[in-house]
């Protein structure tokens, strides 16, 4: 499946991240979880962690919310990763299941072992945004990327995306993802808007990475214009685990995916037509020229002898000024449609 489907093409992305704490089990059936709603992808993140985390690194305050505070960043990350023979595993699997496989990488050696699997894409979390040998790597591949913009500003991503031309990737092959990172995001921060700046500044596709509590704010973001929602998924919210909270259980996909594509319909092609549902009441509810009151045979016909009144199926209102000063040519009875 291509970033691009449809007439409508929002991509939807069930984030499983590191939400199955490290049991290939629970991977497993987070992708029968994303296959039964409807998903299109279903994503994990791929590292080894001493590569991209060091000893001193600490938590993130909802890191140690959700999870203590016993263990550093590089020690919690061991604990809930997977290996490379795992997602080679899960990767045949979603093949089995009919559903594409995406991770993220955290390192470098990690985008190597993800390119072998053959990714339809690469997804750029924020905090590589500046990145530069990450970036160059990615750019290099020349693939579609996704690229998250969580706690950078402007500038940061306007460098993150030259980088990534400059080595190769061409622009159209970029979706840029609207992004916060905190777990759970608070809704004043959602910040929607950027998905606008986005385009107007960059001519790109824009996307929007949801880490807010429900489903709304995806919602808003595909009204708004993004093109690919990805959003965290998790068996049960209850989970120990950092991001467990932050993410939806299966009947918010299955709703998230159901109203995606209600509100796809919902948007239609842009184009301003009478639609072929209302058609029909074009007769009935516009107004046609009649007789204001009795006109005779030989009468011109004024703005008093003659108005607007329903239905529509007579001369248009708009060519009222033709009319005026022409001459009856039968007479005309009160609320009779005019003809000349």
């Amino acid at each position: 499946m291509s970033l691009k489907k449809k007439i409508f093409p929002t991509i939807i992305i069930a984030e499983a991240g590191v939400n199955h704490n490290g049991n290939i089990k629970l991977a497993y059936k987070l992708v029968d979880m994303a296959k039964r709603c409807g998903a299109d992808f279903i994503k994990f993140q791929t590292s080894i962690p001493s590569m991209h985390i060091s000893k001193y690194a600490v938590k993130a305050k909802y890191q140690i919310k959700n999870t203590g505070n016993k263990q550093n960043q590089l020690e919690m990350s061991k604990k809930i990763s997977l290996s490379y023979e795992d997602f080679r595993k899960i990767s045949k699997y979603c093949i089995k299941k009919k559903i594409n496989f995406l991770s993220t990488a955290f390192d470098l050696q990690s985008i190597d072992f993800l390119q072998s699997l053959k990714m339809k894409f690469f997804k750029i979390p924020s905090g590589e945004i500046t990145n530069l040998p990450y970036l160059v790597k990615i750019g290099k591949l020349k693939k579609k990327i996704l690229i998250s913009t969580g706690m950078s500003n402007i500038y940061e991503v306007e460098k993150a995306i030259k980088i990534l031309i400059k080595n190769g990737t061409p622009k159209k092959k970029i979706t840029v993802m609207q992004c916060n990172t905190e777990y759970p995001t608070p809704l004043e921060d959602v910040n929607l808007r950027v998905i606008q700046t986005f385009k107007k500044k960059f001519n790109i596709d824009v996307g929007y990475s949801d880490h807010t509590l429900g489903i709304d704010a995806s919602l808003w973001a595909v009204a708004m214009g993004a093109k690919v929602i990805e959003k965290h998924i998790t068996l049960n919210r209850s989970s120990k685990g950092p991001d467990h909270k932050a993410s939806i259980e299966e009947e918010d996909l299955k709703m998230l995916v159901k109203k995606i594509k209600q509100l796809e319909t919902a948007l239609g092609n842009g184009k301003k037509i009478a639609t072929k549902s209302e058609k029909k009441n074009i007769i009935i509810a516009r107004n046609s020229l009649v007789a204001n009151r009795k006109i005779l045979k030989g009468e011109k016909f004024t703005r008093s002898n003659i108005t607007a009144k329903r239905p529509g199926n007579g001369i248009s209102p708009m060519l009222i000024n033709s009319v005026i000063g022409k001459i009856a040519k039968k007479n005309f009875q009160f609320d009779e449609l005019i003809k000349i």
